[in-house]
């Protein structure tokens, strides 16, 4: 990525929307601009788990004044996350689909832990290097992140379902604050948290540090009360949860450093701050200035560089784990690319067309992942081994996408529940199967002298050109060859065979 590029990165919490701009100036981002909206989108779930219009048409006006200030970005220098609020909608693709339309750029669902990555990637850049054991804590509005790290590197990462809105909402419901409720909220949150105990054992850290929302607040609101900057203890915390049982409701409250935006959560934000102090033993916290944002920035510039993309660096570990043949995927990925640089998508620019053949490889290089479990309908296990892994560097969607293609790479297509007008994907499925079939012996297949090209008649049929003297040489690859072509039939999508 060049230097004094221009990187953006949006972050769409439970509580409020935030963007971050930066300019990359020798591997460092420097803060060109910071908007922060209150959305409240965490209270905005129903019942069932559904957002309401109301809260969706939240997220949509706040996204659409984001993208008027993204408008020029490239593409490749903007990513914008979503966290738990939307991991739990189950209408969440009604909501993303228009949001990334109105933002203008793809909106990624992540996952619990690759939030904690990405939050201790960005708390970790902006404290100095350092070789002590770090504890970093994010009290969000629906979920806490708590990780264990070392200089720029997430060791141990959790998210646990506990928030300032949810919370509020649950334990603070009549906005009173009272010991009562406060006893409540705090039990309740340790509930949940009871396992950090063992996972984040005092000993095993040297400093803890807290990061953005409700532990942003707390400081700020502690310094303008005299308390030492940039730390929260435990008195500091009891004196402030005094103060709000005395204040009674949120409305009541008149604390230096309270912002407005802030009083309808702040109750159940320390509530579970106090849980935290409570059953990680921590006595005093530092107030960290890094985010989940400034993590994603610093993502943006890994993903630029295979050597330091941690996706890449996610599939070689599940490689190993799984005893993948390293020789066979490589010699899969090999082909499916030989194929999809043919067909060569010409909506897509060189960049776009640079990361779908990167995601090709790596189905490719997982496409025997299940192998470890059974050599029966292994395309099955290692799908579903995608979909319930949690995985350093991946979004949730990006994550199923890798799955659908490692099921798809043999058998039925009809079994997979895809969009078939969905061009790259289609491209991208049919060159693993073509390179699952070619390398079936297991060694370097002859591939070199087939052609394969999307049909002048129409962009849905491919026509795969074959020379007779190869067809003559590999008889059984031919066979399975043609038999791919009715595979596709099945589909709005038709595989031609011309052989000269």
């Amino acid at each position: 990525m060049e230097n004094g590029a221009l990187l953006a990165a949006v972050d769409l919490g439970s509580n409020s929307y935030r963007l971050e701009i930066g300019r990359l100036e020798h591997g460092h981002v420097h803060r060109t601009e910071y908007i922060k909206e209150t959305i409240r989108q965490g209270n905005g779930l129903d019942e069932n788990r559904n957002l309401r219009p109301e809260a969706m048409q939240r997220g949509w006006d706040c996204l659409a004044r984001f993208a008027e200030r993204l408008s020029g970005f490239d593409k490749k220098n903007v990513r914008a996350v979503a966290t738990q609020t939307l991991r739990e909608a189950k209408n969440r693709d009604e909501f993303l689909e228009q949001a990334s339309r109105t933002l203008g750029f793809p909106i990624e669902v992540i996952s619990g832990r690759e939030e904690a990555r990405l939050i201790y990637e960005g708390v970790a850049q902006l404290l100095p290097q350092s070789k002590e054991n770090r504890l970093v804590i994010d009290i969000g509005g629906r979920s806490t992140e708590i990780i264990l790290g070392k200089n720029l590197n997430a060791e141990v990462m959790e998210s646990y379902r506990t928030g300032s809105v949810a919370w509020s909402m649950k334990y603070f419901k009549d906005d009173l604050f009272s010991l009562e409720a406060f006893d409540k909220a705090e039990i309740a949150a340790k509930a949940v948290l009871d396992e950090a105990y063992t996972l984040y054992p005092k000993e095993s850290w040297d400093q803890a540090y807290g990061s953005s929302g409700t532990i942003g607040a707390v400081c700020d609101i502690l310094f303008a009360n005299g308390w030492n900057p940039d730390e929260i203890t435990r008195s500091g915390l009891a004196w402030l949860k005094k103060s709000l049982i005395r204040a009674g409701t949120p409305n009541n409250l008149r604390l230096e450093g309270l912002k407005e935006d802030r009083k309808a959560v702040i109750g159940g934000g320390i509530s579970v701050l106090i849980a935290v102090f409570d059953i990680l033993e921590i006595d005093t916290m530092h107030c960290a200035q890094g985010a989940l944002r400034h993590g994603v920035l610093y993502d943006l510039i890994d993903r630029d560089d295979d050597q330091y993309d941690v996706r890449s660096i996610t599939i070689t570990r599940l490689q190993k784990v799984f005893g993948v043949d390293m020789k066979q995927s490589q010699r899969v990925s090999h082909v499916a690319n030989f194929l999809f640089d043919q067909l060569n998508n010409k909506e897509l620019d060189q960049a776009e067309q640079s990361q779908f053949k990167k995601k090709l490889s790596w189905a490719s290089d997982l496409h025997e992942i299940g192998m470890v479990i059974s050599h029966s309908d292994y395309h099955k296990h290692g799908a579903y081994i995608l979909d319930q892994s949690d995985t350093p560097g991946f979004t949730i969607p990006e994550l199923h996408r890798l799955s659908l293609l490692v099921l798809g790479h043999r058998g039925k297509l009809r079994k997979l529940n895809i969009n078939f007008d969905d061009e790259s994907f289609c491209h991208q499925l049919l060159c693993l199967r073509l390179a699952v079939i070619l390398c079936h012996a297991r060694r370097e297949p002859d591939y070199k002298s087939l052609k394969i090209k999307v049909s002048r008649k129409s962009p849905k049929t491919i026509d795969l050109e074959i020379p007779n003297a190869w067809t003559q040489a590999y008889p059984q690859s031919f066979h399975l060859l043609q038999l791919e072509t009715l595979s596709w039939l099945k589909t709005s999508w038709d595989l031609k065979i011309n052989s000269d």
